[in-house]
């Protein structure tokens, strides 16, 4: 039996979110520059949405561009937003086919206007898929992004729309960016760091982490399945005991 027959399709995680980490060193042992390795990691960002959207993931959250990765030499920064803007063109036709929905979370301010502009247009070209949703992190932090979320409380609480008292983990989670889909099942980290590097501190609360050592040009969707065959593996207990979650899943 193949990895992928041996998924149970019934126990696929929802939302799987990606931190892409390892692009510049995997470059960087073969004698290359950096932007070689961002390259090759969009070959693999192409795969791993194929296999997500074979599998009927409902939702792919990846980290592409953080809030800390501007203060990184100027000609990276400019060859990564021409990278992203320029692969998602060409990817826009392929997205389509596939039923996939584009969407970003993140300071889209902060982007260059060319870059915003192209994007929002993929955005508008795949608004009309049903199937995944690829969701890039773009100039995204996740303390920006709470501290974002405390503010729109704040100005509805002066306002006089909300009680204080009454504001709960619900309504924090609904001034979030991603207040549209569901907190990731499943967190994949590659290229060896065991740190979650201020991506979506809120929504991961109760994902299953997965760090896997390979540079993130090398991660092929043989991987990818395997982190899901080691999701389906663990027992998800929110707090419960065992017998709780196998009583609530007999019942």
């Amino acid at each position: 039996m193949s990895s992928l027959e041996k998924i149970d399709r019934n126990r696929l995680p929802k939302h799987v979110a990606i931190i892409m980490d390892g692009n510049g060193r995997w470059a960087k042992q073969r004698g290359f520059i950096r932007s070689i390795g961002h390259e090759n990691g969009v070959t693999t960002v192409r795969q791993i949405t194929e296999i997500a959207s074979e599998l009927g993931i409902g939702y792919l959250t990846l980290y592409t561009f953080s809030t800390e990765n501007w203060s990184r030499p100027q000609d990276e920064v400019d060859a990564l937003m021409n990278l992203i803007v320029v692969s998602i063109e060409q990817q826009t036709p392929d997205l389509i086919k596939n039923n996939v929905r584009l969407t970003t979370i993140g300071n889209m301010e902060r982007m260059p206007q060319f870059a915003r502009e192209r994007l929002e247009k993929c955005m508008t070209d795949t608004g009309h898929c049903t199937g995944l949703v690829l969701c890039l992190a773009l100039s995204y932090s996740s303390r920006w992004e709470i501290v974002e979320a405390c503010k729109t409380l704040a100005a509805r609480a002066t306002a006089g729309e909300i009680d204080p008292s009454q504001i709960d983990d619900d309504m924090v989670s609904q001034a979030l960016a991603t207040a549209s889909m569901p907190d990731p099942d499943l967190l994949i980290r590659t290229a060896g760091d065991l740190r979650i590097s201020n991506f979506l501190l809120w929504q991961i609360a109760y994902s299953e982490l997965y760090f896997t050592s390979k540079f993130w040009p090398d991660f092929t969707k043989e991987d990818f399945i395997e982190a899901i065959l080691d999701y389906q593996s663990r027992e998800r207990r929110f707090g419960k005991t065992s017998e709780q979650v196998t009583n609530n899943e007999q019942n």
